[in-house]
């Protein structure tokens, strides 16, 4: 498999795997070919032009769109299993970690990789437990004539979700602690970088303002999902731009109004000191 470290701003990256031998149908677990029907049924669904099945796919959407990129990017990590790990271990099995040396020095990949894969396990644990102690409670919905357990399928979902992500985290803490990752610096995501509408100046990093810029927009998604060859991660990088621009545009909003406060208040600043 080929790990990615993608910045997202000159404090966020999304890491992202791309699984080059994929199983058969055959070879898959039940877990992956539950998840491969899943996605049959709400692709079908997407194409309805009305109903309630429509509805239920633009309010998940909406809903999947707001799931942190971070959980996504660890979710894309296969499990690791017995005779994965045994490959692994035995070399059979190459894993690689691509990046922008300009943005990512190879000198911090490690720290990088290991912050992006346990950082939020504590999150995940908590909320999946959470998701399982309220399943019990919503499967009365299934009562209801007609009307599908909409609340309890969520729940599953984000549980199943939440431990996707758990066991993203722990391949990449074995990865790490084995001395099983390779270095590969990417030319070609320096250029796609570089040569973006609003391309990232190395030296802003360094200077003594220290302001989280971001380093990749919208427009450039397509362009790097269509150069690495993988198609869905341009949903991925759609994902992960729109939710850190809103969180800087929430953070400088903030900042503004602390400003506007203190520029009221000037006797209480004053006295402060």
């Amino acid at each position: 498999m080929r790990l990615y470290l993608l910045p997202i701003s000159t404090r966020r990256t999304l890491i992202y795997c791309q699984r080059l031998n994929v199983t058969t149908t055959t070879q898959q677990s039940w877990i992956d070919k539950g998840t491969t029907k899943a996605a049959r049924i709400w692709a079908g669904w997407e194409r309805k032009e009305s109903g309630w099945k429509k509805k239920v796919v633009d309010y998940g959407n909406e809903a999947l769109k707001r799931i942190p990129y971070e959980e996504w990017g660890l979710k894309s990590i296969p499990p690791l299993s017995a005779r994965r790990k045994e490959n692994e271990l035995l070399g059979k099995e190459k894993v690689e970690v691509c990046f922008p040396k300009t943005l990512v020095p190879e000198q911090t990949v490690l720290d990088v990789l290991r912050k992006l894969g346990t950082e939020r396990k504590g999150i995940h644990k908590t909320r999946m437990m959470w998701s399982f102690i309220g399943m019990p409670i919503t499967a009365p919905v299934a009562l209801v004539p007609i009307i599908p357990n909409i609340p309890f399928f969520y729940l599953v979902f984000r549980a199943w979700s939440h431990w996707r992500a758990l066991s993203g985290s722990k391949h990449i803490e074995f990865l790490l602690d084995n001395k099983l990752i390779k270095h590969s610096p990417s030319q070609v995501l320096d250029e796609l970088y570089s040569s973006g509408k609003q391309p990232f100046n190395i030296g802003s990093s360094t200077g003594s303002e220290d302001v989280e810029k971001m380093v990749l927009h919208k427009s450039n998604g397509k362009r790097i999902a269509e150069a690495l060859k993988i198609p869905e991660l341009d949903v991925e990088l759609d994902r992960a731009v729109w939710q850190v621009e809103k969180a800087l545009k929430v953070e400088q909003e903030l900042k503004e109004e602390k400003k506007q406060m203190d520029r009221a208040n000037p006797e209480s600043k004053d006295k402060n000191m």
